[in-house]
């Protein structure tokens, strides 16, 4: 017989968000890592509010939120709380009841821009990495370290002159502007919408972009991200954040560190055997030029390090795509670093469940 398209209520309900999730479900597994960080953070938490006033949004449920839209790539703050109202998976995971209300999104990027100021995301970052299950994970040894361009919010119209000169833009709500026959430097120019982007090109013939440089400490046995760090686009950015995260994850040195060839620099070199730390970096094209020599490619290891360094393009490609950084208007190096390092942990997270299984 064929059924009715009738829709029936109820007038009560008496299931929560908790049993409509499976029991086999990859969240269930992340959620338990992620409420036990929390917990180890609760007292980073109480020193960034007052004892007084209205209570806010818990920077808990702020971070579980933040962590959904990492997972799921959503685009905005705004289709996050959207996902939220009719999302049973995700107001379980963030600890909403069936009928709470959602936040305004004014009211959420309000209350999380206040976790900007404690460097919550690092600090969340090294809460997973030191949870009883995901240590012993970690090689204490053998790290890997990569940088790459992270684009700015801002437009190169907004790359403009210090001292104020320069013709006025077209008339126009976004007015076009003429660049040609104009010399344009970090130096001399600033963007007007995000000073601290620099203009940067990744090579020869690419063309050049107001943008971060996004650094990774990637440990080779299962591939986690130890460290984040976002630094102002220089040339020598990349060495400089390898050498500050590596002597701050291994300061008492004996460790082995892959890099590609843009580390192969005679002074990174040396500053990375004062700190204790064998440089398994890939030597330039030039042999002759190289920093790196026998004493170095001769070992196993060296070789060993080249493969497993390669594995640092796959959490940059997913940090990157997860929500794009245009899309989710973070303007200022430290907007832009604390959503990078926060993906970075959430990176970790999402890997967490296929690693328990294989041990």
């Amino acid at each position: 017989m064929r059924g009715w398209d009738e829709q029936t209520g109820s007038l009560f309900s008496y299931q929560s968000p908790e049993s409509l999730v499976p029991a086999d479900h990859p969240l269930r597994l992340i959620r338990g890592v992620v409420n036990s960080a929390l917990e180890r953070l609760s007292p980073e938490f109480a020193r960034l509010y007052s004892a007084y006033g209205r209570a806010s949004i818990a920077p808990e449920k702020l971070l579980r939120a933040l962590l959904l839209q990492a997972f799921y790539g959503v685009r905005s703050e705004r289709q996050l709380m959207e996902q939220v109202t009719y999302n049973m998976l995700f107001r379980w995971f963030i600890g909403l009841s069936m009928d709470a209300a959602v936040w305004d999104v004014s009211v959420f990027t309000k209350n999380r821009d206040r976790l900007l100021e404690g460097d919550i995301a690092r600090e969340f970052l090294l809460a997973v990495l030191a949870d009883p299950k995901v240590r012993p994970l970690l090689s204490a040894e053998h790290f890997s370290v990569d940088g790459t361009l992270i684009e700015a919010w801002a437009s190169i119209k907004s790359f403009q002159p210090k001292d104020g000169s320069g013709p006025p833009p077209d008339p126009g709500r976004n007015g076009e502007r003429d660049f040609r026959g104009r010399k344009r430097s970090n130096e001399t120019h600033q963007s007007a919408t995000d000073p601290q982007a620099r203009l940067y090109r990744k090579g020869d013939g690419q063309p050049a972009r107001l943008c971060y440089l996004g650094h990774l400490l990637m440990e080779n046995r299962n591939g986690l991200i130890v460290d984040a760090e976002l630094t102002q686009a220089t040339g020598w950015a990349e060495r400089a954040a390898a050498e500050a995260m590596i002597e701050t994850t291994a300061p008492a040195g004996g460790v082995t560190l892959g890099a590609d060839k843009a580390y192969d620099a005679a002074v990174h070199v040396a500053n990375l055997r004062r700190l204790g730390v064998t440089p398994h970096v890939a030597r330039n094209a030039n042999g002759r030029r190289s920093a790196i020599d026998g004493r170095t490619t001769r070992h196993p290891g060296y070789a060993v390090s080249q493969l497993l360094r390669k594995r640092i393009e796959e959490p940059f490609g997913w940090i990157k795509s997860a929500s794009a950084f245009r899309q989710a208007k973070h303007r200022g190096r430290d907007r832009v670093g604390w959503m990078f390092t926060l993906k970075a942990a959430a990176y970790n997270l999402v890997r967490l469940p296929k690693l328990f299984i294989a041990t």
